[in-house]
């Protein structure tokens, strides 16, 4: 796994010459393009969202779009639109923002249910389908989506069938003292996204890609991912939990996280780290809860609690 480790290390670095104090975001971030899956960013204005996307596109050298969602925009604005071609006599296909190998939903959350179901076929699939024609997505293809969780009017909350779509969500936060004063220095003369270079290939991405599949999950491990995906199906202040999606985003966001760390082994260490980021933005707390202002990370945290890790030697077999 010193491939995985080496790639991860470098890119993840890289970023955080943009990205400041925020490490752990970053990880997650590398973790999901990973495992080739989807990221909801859910923070305030300001803080760096569309600059991590961009990083993670620069710091690759994979093509880039920007999709700024709003209430009037339509799917064709997303997916692209067939255009009838005077001279030729023939439709042709004009491809939408979607078609790039890194998009940036911003404020996903604006635009109307009928445009936001305009990704669900690119995320799950790969592909989109215009007028009856399938078209394929580039490879790799991550979509990178913002929402701000404070101001609600004029916004469209994403349903569940979308948020299940994301592997994993992250929250920048705000920086401390010493990290914001480092922001400052870094931009008194120029952004630091303008001097970020390449620093791997998407070649080198897909590889890496591969790589992670090749992780070891003993069965006892599995079997402790099934049953905290299942526990939030069961909790007691739970309205919808944790989809089969949700207990394979835990399984593949863990082989990535052991891979980054060098190992070719999950340890439940790894599943422990990454079972709020995958599995809470698929749970809907009950209206009971949300009365006692319960949210789904506090679901997920208590269930972590008390159900018990398992034991065993973890080695570089993958059994216990």
């Amino acid at each position: 796994m010193s491939q995985v480790r080496d790639f991860a290390e470098r890119l993840i670095d890289n970023i955080e010459r943009v990205i400041v104090g925020k490490r752990e975001s970053v990880e997650l971030a590398v973790i999901a393009l990973l495992c080739q899956g989807h990221l909801l960013i859910e923070d305030v204005p300001g803080v760096g969202k569309t600059m991590l996307a961009r990083s993670i596109a620069r710091s690759l050298g994979c093509s880039f779009s920007r999709i700024q969602f709003t209430p009037d925009m339509l799917p064709s604005d997303v997916t692209g639109v067939s255009i009838f071609n005077q001279v030729s006599r023939q439709f042709e296909f004009r491809p939408g923002p979607v078609m790039a190998q890194v998009v940036l939903a911003d404020e996903i959350n604006r635009a109307t249910p009928k445009t936001q179901a305009a990704m669900l076929e690119a995320m799950e699939e790969r592909q989109m389908t215009v007028d009856g024609v399938t078209h394929i997505l580039p490879r790799p293809f991550m979509v990178l989506a913002t929402q701000n969780p404070i101001e609600y009017e004029g916004t469209f909350p994403l349903p569940e069938a979308q948020l299940d779509r994301f592997m994993l969500r992250v929250n920048l936060g705000y920086p401390v003292l010493s990290d914001e004063v480092s922001v400052l220095k870094r931009q008194q003369y120029r952004h630091p996204l303008e001097d970020l270079e390449q620093v791997a290939s998407v070649e080198d991405l897909v590889a890496a890609q591969e790589a992670v599949k090749s992780v070891r999950v003993s069965e006892s491990v599995m079997e402790y991912i099934v049953k905290l995906s299942r526990r939030t199906r069961q909790h007691a202040d739970t309205y919808l939990g944790a989809s089969p999606r949700g207990s394979l985003a835990l399984y593949r966001s863990g082989q990535a996280r052991a891979a980054i760390q060098g190992r070719d082994y999950v340890l439940p260490d790894d599943v422990k780290a990454l079972v709020i980021p995958a599995l809470a933005h698929r749970v809907i707390p009950g209206p009971a809860a949300r009365m006692q202002d319960i949210s789904s990370r506090q679901i997920v945290q208590s269930i972590v609690e008390k159900l018990p890790v398992p034991g065993g030697d973890f080695d570089f077999t993958g059994e216990a």
